[in-house]
């Protein structure tokens, strides 16, 4: 899952980059409104972190501008603690509000919230026929046997799970898996393909060739 993250302060953008990097995302960020908001609207992420007071273009301004072409979930990240601000947020197009200073816990689970209901998920449990797949612990069993992925690897899993029976192309995986600071060599998606099926079963992920991977 691929996030991008719209703070001018540097600590606190350093520090929230890290902790969902650590947590398996990638992760872009931008310093100011008109670096998120040519961002925003020109790669694809599964959630958008936003501060409101930005220089160049506030939260607010980034926020309509890029509700005129995409529904990216949006988390606002705000000192403003006014119920008038969170009521502005939530009605221009905001998922979610959090207010600093947070707690980075409450933080990510937010994020998965946000990107579960953005799937239509009601709950963080997928199953997959012998496949179990939680999103709030990152965990996956087979046959109730927990499984170790590497994070990489989990986050294909959980992505081709919050799509499956849907054809999902080597394109989209490479925008959502990888931020624009990794190197996405063209046979990187193969390789992990190969030690996924070699962990929960061959059959666990379909190839279309030329086209993508579904997951049934």
């Amino acid at each position: 899952m691929r996030v991008l993250v719209v703070e001018d302060e540097p600590d606190l953008l350093a520090s929230v980059v890290n902790a969902l990097r650590e947590d398996g995302y990638a992760v872009d960020g931008a310093v100011d409104g008109e670096e998120g908001l040519y961002k925003a609207e020109n790669y694809e992420y599964d959630a958008i972190l936003l501060d409101i007071m930005l220089p160049k273009i506030d939260g607010w301004e980034l926020l309509r501008r890029l509700r005129l072409r995409k529904k990216t979930p949006v988390l606002m990240l705000t000192a403003r603690d006014a119920i008038r601000d969170r009521v502005r947020g939530l009605d221009s197009g905001a998922d979610d509000y959090l207010v600093k200073p947070f707690d980075v816990d409450e933080l990510l689970a937010r994020v998965r919230a946000l990107i579960r209901r953005s799937a239509s998920e009601a709950t963080s449990r997928i199953e997959l026929g012998e496949v179990a797949i939680d999103t709030a612990t990152r965990a996956v069993t087979r046959n109730g046997e927990p499984l170790m992925l590497t994070a990489r690897e989990y986050s294909l899993v959980e992505y081709l799970a919050l799509h499956r029976g849907k054809l999902v192309t080597r394109t989209t995986l490479y925008e959502h898996l990888f931020n624009e600071d990794d190197d996405t060599l063209s046979n990187l998606l193969d390789v992990h393909v190969s030690n996924i099926r070699k962990k929960l079963g061959h059959d666990f992920i379909s190839t279309r060739r030329g086209h993508g991977y579904c997951v049934e």
